[in-house]
């Protein structure tokens, strides 16, 4: 009976992880699409990444950028599958079908912006650093550089993601002045790509940031079980004793991003009502280096 009742509320858990992921990329997929296709399809520049790619070929070939930008996806995914996982590939694969969508089926009714080139760098910055934040929150990406940045980390970890995205992204950008015929085309495009890159930091700073939970239960395995399947993330169990009552119960620690720390505290409190849950800043407990 107990395990029927925690398969119920696994397949619930899922159901709803599911949903909230299909909202978020709904979301995501908004403000991603929105600095692509409104702010950059008719402002003179390519930002970097596949989309700036895209927007390339669009001007050059009339393309549709979302389709364009999908199948130059495929010889990454083909490539940084072994590295990066299927999970990973999945959601991605799921977030960047809806971008699609956004960018040649909805957006198309809109009018894009055609006004300063400038304020369209900031704007496109502000909008694609929002939707890329939402889906690296929620463990997916919008695919292209994305997947070979985080496969070449993988291989050669002393790189930093910084370095290898912005080599990557400074080719795309670059490939802007001979197609547009100007040398602004490539400074606003590197105008875009820091403004989306400040966007996701302070975004991911924000509501990323490392946390702990201290999570007292006697139910200390099944909540376990649930953290895995919540975050992702494993926890240490210590078995704790009170020095007056002497009950022994389990104590439970995990670091996880403040997102996550409000998802398992939910799911927690539905195993155990009695469940005493702790939540602080991790770098106070380890110091700074264990944000990193």
């Amino acid at each position: 009976e107990i395990e029927g009742i925690i398969m119920k509320v696994n397949k619930r858990s899922r159901l709803k992880k599911l949903a909230a992921n299909i909202l978020f990329d709904i979301i995501g997929g908004f403000f991603y699409s929105t600095g692509i296709y409104i702010f950059a399809k008719n402002s003179g520049f390519a930002p970097g990444g596949l989309s700036g790619l895209a927007l390339i070929i669009n001007h050059l070939w009339r393309l549709p950028i979302g389709l364009t930008t999908l199948i130059l996806n495929i010889p990454l995914i083909i490539f940084s599958f072994k590295f990066l996982g299927k999970s990973f590939l999945i959601k991605s694969v799921r977030s960047m079908i809806i971008c699609n969508i956004f960018i040649d089926i909805i957006f198309p009714y809109f009018p894009s912006y055609s006004g300063s080139p400038v304020l369209a760098a900031l704007y496109y910055g502000i909008f694609l650093g929002t939707g890329l934040a939402i889906f690296y929150m929620r463990g997916s990406s919008s695919g292209g550089t994305d997947f070979l940045t985080m496969t070449i980390k993988t291989i050669k970890p002393y790189f930093s993601i910084g370095f290898v995205t912005m080599s990557i992204d400074l080719i795309i950008i670059s490939l802007g002045w001979p197609v547009f015929g100007n040398i602004d085309a490539v400074l606003y495009g590197v105008i875009s790509t820091f403004i989306a890159s400040v966007v996701i930091d302070k975004i991911m700073y924000r509501v990323g940031a490392a946390k702990m939970l201290i999570i007292i239960t006697k139910h200390a395995d099944i909540v376990a079980q649930k953290i895995s399947e919540v975050s992702g993330r494993g926890s240490t169990s210590i078995r704790a004793v009170g020095t007056f009552t002497k009950d022994e119960k389990n104590v439970l620690i995990c670091a996880c991003s403040n997102s996550q720390a409000y998802a398992i505290k939910k799911e927690a409190q539905k195993i155990d009502e009695k469940i005493f849950i702790i939540l602080t800043d991790a770098s106070k407990i380890f110091g700074e280096g264990f944000v990193n």
